[in-house]
């Protein structure tokens, strides 16, 4: 009995995240390839290709693997009123990263080396691979700002480096995305990532520093946020 019940709600957490995963292949794509005007835009197949194909393992992995940590993944309602917000400034600079390089190919502003699309893919690689890394270092990785019941202090790995490794990994790989996608211009959106994480780590830190034993010491011990020798 309760055997099935496991398969049944992994079951349903398979279906949850192949939509979601679906839903994000499908809206990207559209903005990449209505606003460039064709499916001869190659940059776009080649970020798609980098993105999900990686995503897929990392997907079937953890539902395999770690089934809770993909359902805390999949969480998405933020409880902290400057993470709403955070959560709607985010999707407009999804946005415009999205449909940026896509004009720009139409309307050929930029002028990409080949050799720096490779470099830049690889490093773009590397930032899903730091993700991957902080999510099997750190259980407690939600997508959202709370404390969970029996939360302990990560300290280790790339948490004995930066106190937020996972944003600075998403930042390499948003950065580097608007290289792959042949686009010096969506670098102007991408900075908003960063911008964006900035604000949602102050925030996140107020809420850890008062509900996480043990917080308050780790900020004195690792000192930088986000970007070693930096912030």
């Amino acid at each position: 009995m309760l055997e099935n019940t496991v398969v049944q709600s992994k079951s349903k957490l398979a279906i949850r995240a192949g939509f979601v995963y679906l839903l994000s292949l499908l809206v990207i794509g559209a903005l990449l390839f209505s606003t460039s005007g064709s499916f001869g835009f190659w940059n776009a197949w080649l970020f798609m290709g980098a993105l999900f194909v990686p995503m897929l393992f990392v997907l079937v992995y953890l539902l395999l693997k770690e089934p809770d940590l993909l359902e805390k993944r999949m969480k998405s309602r933020e409880k902290e009123k400057p993470q709403k917000a955070y959560v709607i400034l985010s999707v407009a600079a999804f946005v415009c990263i999205f449909a940026v390089p896509g004009f720009d190919y139409r309307y050929r502003w930029s002028d990409v080396p080949d050799w720096l699309v490779v470099i830049s893919t690889v490093m773009m690689e590397v930032g899903y691979g730091m993700f991957f890394v902080v999510m099997r270092q750190n259980r407690y990785a939600s997508r959202v700002v709370e404390i969970q019941e029996g939360q302990k202090l990560i300290d280790t790995g790339l948490y004995s480096i930066v106190r937020h490794p996972m944003y600075t990994s998403a930042s390499v790989l948003y950065i580097f995305s608007a290289l792959v996608l042949g686009s010096y211009y969506t670098l102007i959106p991408m900075i908003l990532i960063p911008f964006l994480l900035s604000i949602r780590v102050v925030n996140e830190e107020k809420v850890l520093k008062a509900g996480l034993p043990g917080y308050a010491d780790y900020m004195q011990r690792v000192g930088y946020r986000l970007i070693p020798f930096i912030w």
